[in-house]
């Protein structure tokens, strides 16, 4: 296909207009795009003309598969066979406050002899990245070789790095204009940019974790199934198993949001402990993933073991990381108090993931540092009975001037009452 062969102009006039993009318009302005022929301006007006008028089922498909031409696609044969490991697996959120499901799971599903090829990323606003998290671990190197990748898959089981830049190199491209020009929220776009990714990484079977309510992406539950059931199309359009979980995001997951304090709840959560929300998320996923392997298995009996923990160990070593360092401690905490007694009824994600980005956890730029020690523990989730005075939550940063605007993000964050209507954890599955 030529330079010359379609013009920026008409497309992004076509999609304005409603009209359908064929097959050969979407390929050569993703492959124009991604070699510097379609400006950005360009691919801006395309990304809101798409916001307004959508994409059918066979626009998003042919987007994300040209989006997973524009880069390399992992390749994990040399891993997979007779007396190798038994499946490529991955999972994928859409991101939360307090998720760091991530961390215990990997290990776990590598007990069971899958291979766990889990390219994650840096959180950018309220939501917490893997990586980032990771990264509070003294030596953890977030950034390996596709060789050494292989080489960590095929000995321990379960990887946790960033993506090469040559993977579905259209959609980083694409995800920081999108970002810019305030057209995230486009289920096409979104399925599109997840999908791209997850294909290409070469996994063989993928749980998506689709987060609804207040702290995630998707408010609204019918919105979220809608973009759940579009990403799970397009996986098994490609040959990958997929399945989504829709999870409740209204109440952050567990009792830490930030970074070294979720690292430290996740290896309470691999030592057989941690908080009920997160070990049954975990189990969850980690079962159905098992299930798409083929795998027959209890994964409660490795945490409880220590099976899982030994694979913890295993993985941070092998990135360069010493699982016996202690993790960062915030220099400043503060400590916020119920003013009333009476059950805790709310506590909205959103705030809390708010407020632990305003103590440095989080970042308004990709290229914006993040503390390690900065976060929040909460000594109470909704359904709990408080006192007057009792700690609902302390604050933890290395640059105290900070409080003042975390607090504010707090403020009306949290509701007491006589009595608790639990929500459950798992909303739907797909």
């Amino acid at each position: 296909m030529t330079d010359l062969a379609f013009d920026a102009v008409e497309i992004i006039r076509r999609k304005r207009d409603g009209a359908m993009l064929s097959a050969q318009e979407i390929d050569w302005v993703i492959d124009a795009y991604t070699r510097g022929l379609v400006a950005d301006e360009q691919m801006s007006a395309l990304a809101m003309a798409i916001f307004f008028r959508g994409m059918n089922r066979q626009e998003v498909a042919r987007w994300t598969d040209a989006m997973i031409r524009s880069g390399e696609r992992l390749d994990f044969s040399s891993i997979l066979g007779p007396g190798k490991k038994l499946a490529t697996v991955d999972k994928h959120s859409t991101g939360g406050v307090g998720d760091k499901i991530t961390l215990p799971l990997a290990p776990l599903l590598a007990v069971y002899g899958l291979a766990v090829p889990q390219l994650s990323g840096r959180g950018l606003g309220h939501t917490g990245g893997t990586l980032d998290k990771l990264e509070a671990i003294e030596g953890w190197q977030a950034s390996l070789s596709n060789e050494r990748t292989l080489e960590i898959l095929g000995s321990v089981g379960a990887v946790i790095s960033a993506a090469g830049a040559g993977l579905a190199p259209a959609d980083k491209k694409l995800y920081a204009l999108r970002d810019a020009t305030s057209t995230v929220e486009s289920i096409p776009l979104i399925a599109s940019s997840i999908m791209s990714k997850k294909i290409a990484e070469g996994t063989g079977a993928l749980v998506l974790d689709v987060k609804v309510g207040s702290g995630a992406f998707m408010k609204d539950q019918a919105q979220a199934r809608q973009l759940a059931e579009i990403m799970v199309e397009l996986g098994q359009d490609a040959g990958v198993k997929t399945r989504a979980l829709l999870t409740n995001m209204d109440t952050p997951l567990g009792l830490a949001v930030g970074n070294a304090c979720e690292v430290a709840e996740s290896v309470e959560v691999l030592a057989g402990g941690g908080p009920a929300d997160v070990v049954e998320l975990t189990l969850e996923l980690a079962r159905t993933m098992l299930d798409l392997a083929g795998v027959e298995a209890d994964p409660a009996q490795a945490l409880a073991d220590g099976r899982a923990m030994d694979k913890w160990r295993q993985m941070i070593a092998a990135q360069g990381g010493n699982p016996d360092a202690p993790l960062p401690q915030a220099r400043e905490s503060q400590v916020v108090y119920a003013p009333e007694s009476g059950v805790l009824t709310r506590l909205d994600a959103l705030a809390v993931g708010v407020a632990s980005w305003r103590l440095g956890a989080g970042r308004a730029r990709k290229e914006d540092p993040v503390q390690a020690a900065a976060g929040i523990l909460l000594h109470a989730k909704p359904g709990d009975r408080v006192t007057a005075g009792q700690p609902l939550m302390t604050l933890m940063t290395d640059t105290p001037e900070r409080f003042d605007r975390a607090l504010a993000a707090l403020e009306g964050s949290w509701s007491l009452g006589e009595e608790h209507t639990p929500s459950p954890l798992i909303l739907d599955r797909l």
